[in-house]
């Protein structure tokens, strides 16, 4: 029975990849009809084809991206009929030709009982059934029953070892996978929750926290598509070695479009990798830095001490300070940014000038009519005297140019800075030509955010903006009937989607590069790493306030991390009271370490004063952590387990280590946020935050301690990577809390099972 069972769903999830096929093709066939449409010359007709031209490929893009796995679990219901009702759930949604449901996506309300339904409460459910694929082959069926009416049905097959325990116990890829077949529920409670106000999800290693994030992106992307589609969800990790991690999950599950970016990367142009000393870090990430930028800001509108001789057309006038001064407070007055306020100073001080110098011809016997005055206003305003003393009392700035100054001139820090000794001033010296770091993106936002942008720019491309989305509203109507595309989208939504196709740039791409882009929500993963000064920053960039916000403040291990949520969003919420926008889920199973590495790290940490997340490790592996003399040893102990390996290490180490590696294993390692697709990945402590790796080797991990205030703190991250071995190396000294002898060996069955 069970073997005609197993073969029925067999059959039943190659219909689904048949109809996928099916789909794909008929997606193909209105792209190629659309392609070879006749539109004549006009530009408007051709982008309109573009547009829709896009639509289809994107289309096309999120059935193939789905690919292996499509579909992984059934509910069976009653539903008031005869005959027991089967819906079947998997990454997105299938319909037949006659539009009868295939395949559930598996965010959409009726698929949360696979999720949800437990013995106690089945939630109209009678069986969940996992489906256990290969590639696109079915191999496996597992039965959970809530109504045991059907435990004497046929095809009934008990679960045995369950989904998420052979999901976990999986070889990594190096890349991280969707848990979507796997979702527990207290996680997919979080994931469907609402959408607004600021929700914070707290747990320890191994709970799950980012797959909860990424999915939750995935289900709110699904659930308030006409919100999000023209503003789009941001997702921010620690590190460059992150987001490569996690990219691929998302088109897994049918989303694209959203922008990723490690904390390094949220300023356009400019891409941070390596951070500053602890010490340095830890004050500008600082709030007293927002204060210091204002100063510097406003410390580069100058009144003159004295005044000057200007001379235009052989004419001289004489520029007191006062006149300069009248200018700068009537700018300063409209509190516009730096750069926009400097176009109202230089039409008041030009304006004043212009009536000086008409006033001086006038009183010689010259007459001057509105055409005259205009034309001296363009003399002052194109002379060299005039733009010398202008640009002198407000140069317009770029945010790059004033952190330069503000490192690499002393003296001006010093006059900005008077209650500071020398030393903390020291801690922001450095050369005009050093890199930004990763703790100066902020505050180049923080600076972008004072000094604005250019004013006649800005106001020439938003009537640009204005003009086209004009054009496309006037348009959308006639081109859906052009098209015979009737039903497929609306008018509105293909006016507002003209924009995003036409030029073949998504709402990913352009937000990705507009520092002032609002997105609909923001997902930020290791959360307790961020200073007040990037909360900031990404308070601008999600001004609606919904936020997802994962991490485990016991983890912390940056210079500027706190102790609390509540403290750590001060910045982000601000003044508004934070019952009223922030709520706290917690996971409390630990999925990922081994209970052998997890006992390790905790006494570890505890042994240390580390706060720790309690969190229960559900699995246990067949080796206890042990203890070897060189790198390759553990790497070839890690070969017995197979799957990925991250080699972690003190940053001074890493280039050496490196090297050691490729030379006994070539072709086989990878350093660092590039090496992540490696067989073996060599990466710090900080670079390996959020991901996970089959077997994790630890080189010194008594100077990991000791090399920062927070080392213990890093020392626990790496310790809680792995999801089967922990190999330390180095001599017989293992820090505080780790006691070798103490791990225990693999868990029995009956021990997994209770």
């Amino acid at each position: 029975m069970g073997n005609s069972e197993l073969q029925r769903e067999r059959e039943y999830v190659n219909g689904l990849y048949a109809r996928l096929g099916e789909l794909i093709e008929e997606a193909k066939q209105r792209l190629a009809e659309v392609r070879s449409s006749d539109v004549g010359g006009g530009h408007q007709a051709r982008s309109e084809r573009d547009s829709f031209a896009k639509l289809f490929e994107d289309r096309i893009l999120q059935l193939q991206e789905v690919g292996d796995r499509l579909a992984f679990g059934r509910i069976t219901t009653d539903e008031n009929e005869p005959e027991p009702v089967h819906h079947y759930i998997g990454r997105i949604g299938i319909r037949s030709e006659d539009l009868k449901p295939l395949l559930l996506d598996w965010r959409v309300p009726q698929a949360s009982a696979f999720y949800q339904a437990t013995a106690l409460n089945p939630m109209g459910t009678r069986s969940r059934r996992h489906l256990y694929v290969r590639g696109r082959e079915l191999v496996r069926i597992e039965d959970e029953v809530f109504d045991s009416k059907l435990l004497q049905s046929e095809g009934i097959q008990l679960q045995g070892e369950g989904a998420l325990l052979a999901a976990m116990s999986a070889q990594r890829t190096g890349r991280m996978s969707d848990i979507v077949a796997t979702i527990q529920a207290e996680q997919d409670k979080i994931i469907r929750s609402e959408i607004k106000g600021v929700l914070v999800v707290q747990g320890g290693p191994g709970t799950g926290k980012t797959a909860v994030a990424l999915h939750r992106a995935a289900f709110l992307l699904y659930s308030n598509r006409e919100r999000l589609r023209s503003s789009g969800v941001l997702i921010v990790g620690p590190t460059r070695s992150f987001v490569r991690y996690i990219e691929a999950v998302l088109p897994s599950l049918g989303e694209s479009g959203v922008v990723l970016a490690s904390l390094g990367q949220l300023y356009p142009g400019i891409e941070a990798s390596e951070d500053d000393p602890t010490a340095t870090a830890r004050l500008k990430g600082s709030i007293e830095m927002v204060k210091l930028i204002e100063k510097a800001v406003r410390s580069r509108q100058v009144i003159p001490e004295a005044a000057a001789e200007i001379r235009v057309n052989g004419e001289s006038l004489t520029l007191e300070p006062e006149l300069i001064a009248r200018a700068l407070k009537s700018a300063q007055a409209t509190g516009l940014p730096h750069n926009e306020a400097r176009v109202v100073f230089a039409r008041a001080a030009l304006g004043e000038l212009t009536e000086r110098m008409a006033a001086k011809l006038r009183e010689r016997g010259s007459t001057l009519d509105d055409s005259d005055l205009a034309l001296l206003r363009e003399d002052l305003r194109t002379s060299d005297d005039v733009k010398v003393q202008l640009n002198t009392a407000w140069l317009p700035l770029t945010p790059q140019k004033l952190l330069q100054d503000l490192y690499s001139r002393p003296n001006w820090l010093a006059e900005l800075t008077p209650d500071w000794n020398p030393e903390k001033r020291a801690l922001l010296r450095r050369d005009r030509g050093a890199e930004f770091t990763i703790s100066d993106i902020p505050l180049l936002d923080e600076a972008a955010e004072l000094l604005g942008e250019d004013a006649v720019q800005d106001q020439s491309r938003l009537r640009q903006q204005q003009e086209q989305a004009e054009r496309d509203i006037e348009n959308a109507r006639q081109a859906i009937e052009s098209f015979k595309v009737e039903g497929f989208i609306d008018a509105k939504s293909l006016a507002e989607g003209f924009a995003d196709y036409s030029d073949s740039v998504t709402t990913a791409e352009r937000a990705a590069s507009d520092r002032t882009w609002a997105y609909g929500h923001v997902v930020v993963d290791e959360a307790q790493e961020l200073s007040a000064m990037q909360w900031r920053l990404l308070r601008r960039r999600g001004p609606s306030l919904s936020f997802t916000v994962v991490g485990d403040i016991a983890q912390a291990a940056s210079a500027s991390a706190v102790g609390d949520w509540s403290t750590a969003l001060k910045s982000l919420i601000g003044a508004r009271n934070q019952s009223d926008w922030l709520r706290l889920e917690e996971l409390t199973v630990n999925y990922r370490t081994p209970s052998q590495i997890a006992e390790q790290a905790e006494r570890m940490a505890l042994a240390h004063n580390l706060p720790i997340t309690a969190a229960a490790a559900v699995r246990s592996s067949n080796w206890p952590p042990e203890l070897v003399n060189s790198a390759e040893t553990a790497v070839e102990l890690a070969f017995e387990v197979g799957g990925t390996i991250g080699v972690m290490a003190p940053k001074s180490r890493l280039p050496e280590l490196f090297e050691e590696l490729q030379a006994t294993f070539p072709g086989r390692v990878g350093i660092g946020a590039e090496g992540i697709d490696s067989e073996i990945t060599v990466l710090s402590t900080f670079d390996a935050k959020g991901l996970e790796f089959d077997t994790v080797v630890i080189v010194d991990a008594v100077q990991i301690v000791d090399e920062s205030d927070r080392g213990a703190a890093s020392l626990y991250v790496a310790m809680t990577r792995p999801t089967q071995r922990l190999v330390f190396v180095g001599t017989n000294a293992l820090p505080d809390g780790i006691d070798l002898s103490r791990s225990s060996g693999k868990q029995s069955e009956s021990e997994m099972a209770n």
